[in-house]
């Protein structure tokens, strides 16, 4: 029977040894998030309306709570957790006219074991600004108008939210997102249905933000009103920004007096 003899201790000729990290070397661009809203996603003021009205057919009583909820998104270009924090005692809801709405406070969606409460949602400061700083946005007269109907039927919870589910909670993403897909499939075209057209409900605050600037709201108003500042406003809105050349052409027109 034939013994192998193995050596006790492999040479270090044998051995490959760096004499530096290899890994160093490798050069790798971290990959670029995306900033820009497409514009594809952006719906029209009468694709809103569609959507909007849409939304009450959708289940029994969800969608008919959800409707003004949405209406903040595309009329006030209010962030969802924004809309879902959103109290008696921000609104300003005259019989006519424009009202306005002063932002305190959202409502993000979060795990529970990383709230103070220890629920789903808690109420935080803005995004983007210090705790105790507000942001004031009019509103136009049908968003007064669907504010002061949905008020007058489910009344608000006990801590003065005025979106709230029957038992006083806060709708989650994935019950509202819901909602918002079954009111597509109602009010938009299998194609554009099929396409990134207000695929999400967010979209509906791009579409706001779109439609102002498009109509020639000054940029550091926008901005104000929809909690950016104005850099990142016209960076994020860029492509958004359509059918203006002609009026500012007209205007530098104006100006040089020729």
């Amino acid at each position: 029977m034939w013994a192998l003899a193995w050596p006790a201790v492999i040479p270090v000729t044998s051995q490959k040894v760096f004499g530096h990290d290899p890994l160093n070397e490798i050069k790798r661009a971290a990959p670029k998030a995306v900033t820009v809203v497409d514009p594809g996603t952006v719906v029209n003021p009468a694709q809103a309306r569609q959507l909007l009205d849409a939304v009450p057919s959708v289940g029994r009583k969800r969608g008919l709570r959800l409707r003004a909820l949405f209406a903040c998104m595309y009329y006030a270009a209010l962030r969802p957790e924004e809309a879902a924090d959103l109290r008696l005692r921000n609104c300003t809801l005259p019989e006519s006219g424009w009202g306005l709405i002063v932002l305190e406070r959202a409502r993000p969606q979060g795990t529970k074991r990383w709230t103070n409460s220890g629920e789903t949602h808690e109420s935080r400061s803005l995004k983007h600004r210090a705790d105790k700083e507000t942001r004031e946005i009019p509103i136009p007269p049908v968003l007064v108008a669907m504010l002061r109907e949905h008020i007058a039927e489910y009344g608000t919870a006990k801590d003065g939210r005025i979106f709230s589910t029957g038992t006083g909670g806060t709708y989650s993403s994935s019950a509202y997102s819901y909602v918002w897909q079954e009111a597509r499939k109602l009010a938009l075209t299998p194609e554009q249905v099929a396409s990134s057209l207000a695929a999400r409900p967010y979209d509906l605050r791009h579409a706001a933000v779109s439609l102002w600037l498009n109509a020639g709201v000054p940029a550091p108003e926008v901005a104000k009103r929809a909690g950016h500042s104005v850099d990142v406003l016209l960076r994020v809105y860029a492509k958004c920004l359509d059918g203006q050349r002609e009026q500012v052409n007209s205007k530098i027109h104006d100006a040089l007096g020729t």
